[in-house]
Formats: C-alpha cells, sequence, structure tokens
C-alpha cells in the first residue's frame, strides 16, 4: 500500500494543503483584506468539504467495520468539528465586519486543528487504512472524486 493509496496519505496531504491556505490567509489579512478573505474562502470551503468527507465517508465505514459508533474516536472527531465551525463562523463574522482582529479565534483555530489533525493522522487514518479493503478504499477515493466534480460542474 503505497502513501498516494492510502486514507493517511490522501487526508494528510489535504491536511498540508489546508494548512498552507490559512497560514496564507493570516499573512494577507493586515495589508490585503481583499486577497485574505478570498484566502479565508477557499480555506473553509475546503475544509467543510474535507469534514464532509470524514463524516460521510471515512467515519461511517469505520464505525461499521469496528463496531464503535457510541463512542471511539469518530465521537470525538465529530465533537471537534463543530467546534472547528464555530471558530470558522467567528472568524468569517470577523471579516464581514471587516475586522482583522480575529486573532484568538484564529489560535483557536489553529490548536483545535493541530491537535485534531494530529490525531487523525497518527491514530486514526492509519486504524480505517488497517480495516479497509483495497476495494473499500477505492470506493472512498472514487466518491470523493465524484464529490469535486459535482462541485467543479456546479461552479
Amino acid at each position: 500500500m503505497t502513501a498516494s493509496s492510502t486514507i493517511r496519505g490522501f487526508f494528510e496531504r489535504d491536511h498540508d494543503r489546508l494548512d498552507d491556505l490559512f497560514a496564507s490567509y493570516q499573512a494577507h489579512k493586515r495589508s490585503d483584506m481583499g486577497k485574505a478573505k478570498d484566502l479565508f474562502e477557499e480555506f473553509r470551503a475546503g475544509l467543510e468539504r474535507h469534514i464532509v468527507w470524514e463524516e460521510g465517508l471515512l467515519f461511517p465505514l469505520w464505525e461499521q467495520k469496528t463496531g464503535m459508533s457510541d463512542a471511539g474516536p469518530t465521537v470525538v472527531m465529530r465533537a471537534e468539528h463543530r467546534q472547528i465551525h464555530q471558530l470558522l463562523d467567528r472568524i468569517q463574522s470577523a471579516i464581514a465586519a471587516g475586522n482583522v482582529e480575529s486573532d484568538r479565534a484564529e489560535q483557536g483555530l489553529a490548536d483545535i486543528l493541530t491537535s485534531h489533525n494530529m490525531k487523525e493522522e497518527r491514530v486514526l487514518y492509519p486504524a480505517i487504512d488497517q480495516v479497509m479493503s483495497e476495494e473499500e478504499r477505492a470506493g472512498v477515493f472514487r466518491a470523493i472524486e465524484e464529490n469535486a466534480a459535482g462541485r467543479q460542474a456546479g461552479t
């Protein structure tokens, strides 16, 4: 199993891409708010899509395979996703108000994402790779591609 064909490899790369977008937003927010706003919107859309892939594809497969649906890592990840959405909303509101002073919310988001991504990359994704067959993994990647193609066709 190569890194490019694993859940861990795919989702780690997406984490890295999202981290880069968030860092670019932060780098621009005090000097070019228009650019910063565009970067944040791209970051938010990508992060929300990432969460949809996890909650709609990965977590149900994990829960089906392991029987862990009322407790376990996916319950924790979903709770953290709710916190992430709340912080995204706070930052979005600050941007909409033309307020660049959203540092506390941004730091909160950065902190939760660092911890959240580490748990996923070191524990959950490798565990998911272990319980999934090649066919199931390929099905996840097909569903992700179809989702991405559907979004592009709708834009």
